[in-house]
């Protein structure tokens, strides 16, 4: 069993000031795989002051060098893919293929799109060409905060790493005490590549003790978190008394709107997609809303593919899923699909209990429910598993009513052949992203959600957007020799 109790603070592996132990579960077998420290209030205001005293150096470093830096983490990064793989799918459940090509890969696709976007990014730019004596500066933020979650740890973690970097912040991260040991992976990529001291800084925590203290710290001047909705307010509140920024990225109970013209493929990769990481993720297709036409025939390929999704050990090679993170977990699952057989839901596929040859493990079984209503519980929370819910729309304009009823706005999908459907559609539904027909977003797009999903944007120069502060100067003097990049 591994031992990672230290923390990365100012450019070096630190021992503890007030830490305590927590055992590092691996999901697939029910058995602590490490321990880590969690952190508690010196040790949090040690990685601040670190990241507050690297702050000017870092801000003024040329963005040109603080592109190069991050280019030399993605080399390092690289070198370390497979550990990472190996740790996400120990300590969080992701099967190996998964944890190679998406979990991993994600970040090697974000640090290029941030190497990218800050090249092109209008670091200094006049306001326009009428007012070129009118200089408009985007500066770093300051000491950011970065509180990530367990279900997707390299792509949290490197959409927000990677545009702070470029923008000239410090950091302070804070990643999830259920999977820990990639973001421990990561700041010995940081430490490979060079970065100054106390520029990158690691404090294993949990919500109520780092997460709290980080939030609510007056020498911070950001937090950015990903999570539940429930503890994106806990953290708004904390850091409420200081004013300093938050970016929240928070749940998601995505509606996927299916007409009877949708190509032939659309209900296998809906359902795989839902399904995908054990159903963990905030823009999962939880929602399938489905032409009444096209119903009963959607239900019942539904149904089989859902059956056809194989379980077994993160481990393992090939494709399957794997468990969910914790107990806490599965029992919350276990519970709201016996609340959807209760309401009246009709079970077509999985069902309560283990799956069929296990014994441990938080495993769930692949289960879709059909005949749902937008009353039922399982059609209102995030269940965060893999567990569908299947309703009947008639009109166009109920499909919409319906998708739109909801607290939350992450992401929604159509799957539909009329091109003008599609874009009618797209200018209706409430949510920050629309994906249509599988086609996945070009890279560099924004994600995030709006109402009860958050505020602000990851990825690309809307990621770095959030990482910056814009500073508006009169009578520049556009004569003067300018500043190296």
């Amino acid at each position: 069993m591994q031992e990672r109790k230290q923390f990365y603070i100012d450019g070096q592996w630190v021992d503890p000031k007030d830490g305590r132990d927590h055992a590092v579960i691996n999901p697939s077998a029910e058995e602590p795989c490490a321990t880590i420290s969690l952190g508690g209030q010196a040790d949090t205001d040690a990685a601040v002051a670190a990241a507050r005293a690297a702050l000017p150096g870092w801000m003024a470093t040329p963005v040109g060098q603080r592109i190069q830096a991050l280019e030399r983490v993605l080399e390092v990064y690289k070198t370390r893919a497979e550990d990472l793989a190996q740790a996400m799918s120990l300590e969080m459940g992701a099967p190996l293929d998964l944890a190679r090509s998406d979990q991993v890969g994600a970040g090697v696709a974000h640090f290029k799109g941030f190497i990218r976007a800050a090249k092109e990014f209008p670091w200094e730019a006049p306001l326009s060409d009428k007012h070129q004596d009118t200089r408009i500066i985007h500066e770093a933020v300051g000491v950011c905060a970065m509180i990530t979650p367990w279900n997707w740890p390299m792509n949290q973690i490197t959409l927000k790493v990677g545009a702070a970097l470029v923008a000239g912040n410090t950091m302070v991260l804070k990643p999830s005490e259920e999977s820990p040991l990639n973001a421990i992976i990561f700041a010995e990529i940081m430490h490979e590549a060079g970065l100054p001291k106390g520029v990158f800084n690691l404090v294993n925590g949990d919500g109520p003790g780092v997460g709290n203290q980080l939030s609510s710290h007056p020498d911070v001047d950001m937090v950015s978190f990903t999570g539940s909705t429930r503890a994106g307010r806990l953290i708004s509140i904390a850091a409420a008394d200081t004013l300093k920024r938050v970016h929240l990225e928070l749940g998601g109970k995505g509606a996927n709107l299916i007409f009877a013209d949708a190509d032939d493929e659309a209900v296998k990769r809906s359902v795989e997609h839902m399904m995908e990481n054990s159903g963990q993720s905030c823009n999962a297709p939880s929602r399938m809303l489905v032409e009444s036409s096209a119903y009963d025939r959607v239900v019942e390929e539904a149904a089989e593919v859902a059956k056809s999704i194989q379980v077994g050990p993160a481990s393992k090679e090939g494709p399957h899923i794997g468990p969910v993170v914790n107990k806490v977990q599965w029992d919350k699952i276990q519970d709201l699909i016996q609340k959807g057989i209760d309401e009246g839901a009709r079970l077509v596929a999985g069902g309560p209990g283990l799956p069929e040859g296990f014994n441990k493990g938080f495993y769930v079984r692949p289960t879709v429910f059909a005949d749902v209503t937008n009353d039922m519980t399982i059609a209102r929370e995030e269940i965060f598993g893999p567990v569908l819910s299947i309703m009947k729309f008639e009109t166009e304009e109920q499909a919409v009513e319906i998708a739109n009823d909801t607290p939350y706005g992450l992401t929604n999908y159509v799957q539909s052949q009329d091109g003008a459907r599609r874009n009618r559609l797209a200018r209706v539904l409430r949510a920050g992203m629309i994906e249509m027909n599988g086609k996945s977003r070009g890279p560099g797009s924004p994600f995030g959600g709006m109402k009860m999903s958050g505020n602000g944007r990851e990825g690309g120069s809307w990621g770095i957007h959030d990482f910056v502060e814009v500073k508006a100067v009169s009578g520049w003097d556009v004569d003067a020799p300018q500043a190296a990049e």
